[in-house]
């Protein structure tokens, strides 16, 4: 992993540390990987609820799917295949459903406890294949230490609320 990567991921160990509850975690993890890394023009987090990700905090543009069911979408095949995506150029996949014109490539990871999706990590680029080995395993650090703050059920609740970057 890059030292850009190495930093971003203790920036936000310390930060989900520090947080009282997921949301407060959920929106600083969000904030810090927009701000590290500066080709992921939108991040955001989704949970799971019932059958459909709900949205939760993020940072970018307002997104038109606040709700996606499971198996439609990149979003949707993430979290029922329990597997990170990648998708090199977003125009190819016909999975893709469309936020922005802008966005080129897109990665996506399950936030998993066990073998049941809580959530998923959700990073856009304006740039084709901006994702690779490194933010793959930055994002699934990032979701693995997530997943013990979000599987507190008083403490899970999607807010599908912008955040400054």
């Amino acid at each position: 992993m890059h030292d850009r990567h190495k930093l971003t991921l203790d920036a936000i160990r310390a930060a989900i540390d520090s947080e009282p509850n997921s949301q407060r975690a959920m929106e600083s993890t969000v904030q810090l990987l927009a701000r590290h890394l500066t080709d992921y023009t939108w991040t955001g987090i989704y949970l799971l609820e019932g059958n459909e990700l709900c949205l939760g905090p993020f940072v970018g543009k307002p997104s038109p799917h606040t709700r996606i069911p499971l198996g439609r979408g990149i979003c949707g095949a993430a979290a029922a295949e329990k597997a990170t995506i990648i998708v090199d150029d977003v125009n190819a996949d016909p999975r893709y459903l469309a936020c922005s014109i802008e966005t080129r490539s897109e990665i996506v990871v399950p936030i998993m406890a066990g073998d049941d999706v809580l959530g998923e990590l959700d990073i856009d680029s304006d740039k084709v294949a901006a994702f690779g080995a490194d933010d793959r395993e930055l994002l699934e650090a990032v979701a693995a230490l997530l997943a013990p703050k979000i599987a507190k059920p008083e403490d899970r609740r999607a807010a599908a609320l912008p955040l400054e970057s």
